[in-house]
């Protein structure tokens, strides 16, 4: 038998006996150790969004998991084996539609399913998961199990900077809106690269944690923002934008921060609004915009690129506070009423 978590409704979090899966061919049973608490799931158990499907059918929340694979199903061709330390993709594509042939983004899959927000993937927020062994990616063996659940919200910072052909080197001014955890990734990325790198949040403790990891300047948007970002950038602005906060005014800011030929990326949910912005200005400067639903094929890459720096940048330093499995309920209330100072809750499953 297992415990898992199954979210109801807006706040209504249950935890459930129940057997333990078996996996079917091509899928693995994973032993889950971690797993994080992000902000969307943060969003589903308030009821401020619809991405979590309790619509259809109670599910199991977390995509930001890892875990130890304890049982391989059928015809698995892939290599991964018994003990292998692993995590997954969030958004899975189909391989079949027409959008998937055509190489889009998994977002775009006409059957796509989303791993800890539907009754039909359910997610690490329990003692075992079954996923399909496509989705599923080996980390070193030297990885701890946070580090692993680490690996999701990095490799959306990490797109976030290099995804949809763009790139970024020490000449470039890079400028984050928001200091969460991904804004921080994507801050640690840009830093990584040699850029100079700016933090803009409203929340002081986020702007000492982004001083702290190594960003140039952390600005209070606040304090007459476009100033600031003129006075520390020599009345250029930023070559890259990282837009991660998904606030109306840092979004509608963009347009007057960036300097000419910016590369702009969109991470920060905000759909679902209309924000008044400027968006003439993106013909004069000759903007390239991007947005970022979903990372295609950038999770060996993340493991790589994390691998590299894992022992220079102290990743898991971003964990703001961590709870057995059986305190969810206290995890999820650190995560809902101190999101000033709460920036990644993890769940500690099986360490």
């Amino acid at each position: 038998m297992q415990k898992v978590s199954f979210l109801h409704g807006p706040e209504d979090l249950r935890i459930k006996e129940m057997e333990v899966p078996t996996p079917g061919p091509g899928q693995v049973l994973i032993k889950v150790k971690t797993c994080g608490i992000c902000g969307s799931d943060v969003e589903c158990f308030e009821g401020h969004s619809a991405e979590g499907r309790y619509d259809i059918a109670p599910y199991t929340m977390g995509h930001e998991w890892s875990g130890e694979i304890v049982e391989l199903g059928s015809n698995c061709i892939s290599g991964l084996k018994l003990g292998n330390k692993v995590i997954g993709d969030c958004v899975m594509g189909c391989g079949k539609c027409y959008n998937c042939k055509e190489g889009r983004m998994p977002s775009a899959c006409l059957n796509f399913r989303e791993i800890g927000f539907r009754p039909d993937s359910p997610g690490g927020m329990g003692e075992y998961m079954v996923v399909e062994e496509e989705y599923v990616h080996a980390l070193p063996d030297d990885w701890s199990w946070e580090l692993g659940a680490w690996h999701e919200p990095f490799s959306i910072g990490y797109y976030g900077v290099w995804g949809n052909g763009h790139h970024i080197d020490a000449s470039d001014i890079a400028i984050i809106s928001g200091g969460g955890p991904i804004g921080m990734t994507a801050a640690i990325v840009a830093m990584t690269s040699g850029a100079k790198t700016i933090m803009i949040d409203p929340l002081e403790s986020r702007r000492k944690r982004a001083l702290k990891y190594g960003v140039d300047v952390a600005i209070d948007p606040a304090r007459n923002l476009i100033e600031q970002v003129m006075d520390n950038t020599g009345g250029r602005g930023g070559d890259v934008l990282v837009e991660a906060s998904g606030n109306d005014n840092a979004i509608a800011a963009l347009f007057d921060i960036g300097a000419h030929s910016a590369r702009v990326h969109l991470v920060g949910h905000s759909i679902g609004r209309k924000v008044p912005t400027e968006i003439g200005k993106t013909i004069w400067k000759t903007y390239t915009i991007t947005g970022s639903g979903g990372t295609k094929n950038f999770a060996q890459r993340t493991i790589r690129f994390m691998d590299r720096i894992k022992d220079k940048v102290d990743i898991t330093g971003l964990t703001t506070h961590r709870f057995a499995f059986d305190r969810i309920h206290d995890a999820f209330d650190v995560a809902v009423h101190q999101k000033a100072d709460a920036l990644k809750v993890m769940l500690e499953i099986d360490t």
